[in-house]
């Protein structure tokens, strides 16, 4: 999946695939190039992130070169039990563990 921040997003992205608001409804369809209004949109109905076409997958730029996809789905794996209580499909809390792993795969260095 190639996920972009809202804080990232630009207009001139292209979406790969459908974005929902936090209950479910469709906000904007996968295919559409996304202008200002969109990124308003996004923020009104707290939307986080989007999956963008030709955005590479996690970010590791912050990263040391030691850290790959699999060790941060292995940091994913040890965190996910401290959210078994949780919807992970929540806007608020999935950004919880994606700034959670990103922590855990930094400080494990």
């Amino acid at each position: 999946m190639s996920m972009v921040a809202l804080e990232n997003l630009e207009p001139g992205m292209v979406l790969a695939t459908d974005v929902f608001d936090k209950s479910g409804r469709l906000l904007l369809g996968e295919g559409v190039e996304l202008v200002a209004k969109h990124l308003i949109i996004f923020r009104t109905w707290g939307v986080v992130e989007a999956d963008i076409v030709g955005a590479g997958g996690a970010d590791t730029s912050d990263f040391p070169d030691a850290v790959t996809g699999e060790k941060l789905d292995q940091a994913k794996n040890r965190l996910l039990p401290l959210y078994c209580h949780t919807d992970l499909e929540h806007p608020a809390i999935s950004e919880l563990l994606r700034l959670a792993v990103m922590r855990e795969v930094q400080h494990a260095h």
